[in-house]
């Protein structure tokens, strides 16, 4: 975590000085996240929200940008189950819908460059980052009364704290004054590491009396999200003058 914060903070200082016009900002918004557990696909996604301070140089003539961006994000996925009517010794029984959630709590630095065009008087651009980052939390405890009955879901010991991925995405700059501008952003985030990684465990007693003991197998999760973020962006112009 330090090392992020370290590293955010020393681009913060070498951007502006290469560029001497730079600006800065915060955006924020919708996390959607998916998973893929085990080379599968089969999770629904996990609807959170993220928030990021960033700063980028600012060249003449829409050159390409170096930018950096220091960010909190919550990954996962869910399972959701429809609601449904079961019958049992008592009669029928009506069973809730349910949605299980597993979240990871991620710092994330990102490092990049953004190309931007002018449309009229607002601007498009479209950006590409390497992106590494770090899992400070998880919900994964809400799951512990569960994996003692029978480890189905994540454990907290599974989780590796230090992923990597790249951010590619495009968004809209439009002008709210001379030196401030509003920001609309898309981005994809795919992780090329694994959040989670759990070995196989064998001799697990089964859920129902007299059952065979069972084998949980190996588990792997790998994160990936689509933000949508709104922000702001100021705008901090250093012109010569002879």
């Amino acid at each position: 975590m330090k090392y992020l914060l370290t590293a955010f903070l020393l681009l913060i200082f070498l951007i502006p000085a290469d560029a001497q016009s730079f600006a800065y900002g915060v955006k924020g918004g919708l996390t959607i996240g998916t998973q893929k557990w085990d080379n599968s696909l089969n999770r629904d996604p996990l609807f959170r929200y993220h928030g990021i301070a960033f700063v980028e140089s600012a060249p003449e003539d829409n050159a390409t940008a170096i930018f950096a961006q220091l960010g909190y994000h919550i990954k996962g996925s869910a399972i959701r189950t429809n609601a449904t009517v079961v019958q049992t010794n008592q009669g029928l029984r009506d069973i809730p819908a349910r949605k299980t959630g597993f979240e990871f709590k991620n710092i994330a630095l990102c490092f990049g460059g953004k190309k931007k065009y002018e449309l009229n008087s607002s601007s498009a651009y479209y950006m590409l980052g390497i992106r590494a980052d770090y899992t400070i939390g998880s919900n994964l405890d809400e799951y512990v009364e569960i994996n003692e009955f029978y480890p189905i879901y994540p454990f907290e010991a599974g989780i590796r704290k230090f992923n990597y991925g790249v951010t590619v995405g495009g968004g809209m700059e439009f002008p709210l004054s001379e030196y401030i501008s509003g920001i609309l952003e898309f981005t994809v985030n795919p992780d090329f590491s694994k959040q989670y990684e759990q070995p196989q465990i064998t001799n697990v007693p089964s859920p129902t009396p007299g059952g065979p003991d069972r084998t949980i197998p190996e588990r792997k999760i790998v994160n990936n999200t689509f933000e949508i973020s709104l922000g702001i962006r100021f705008l901090r112009m250093v012109e010569y003058i002879d």
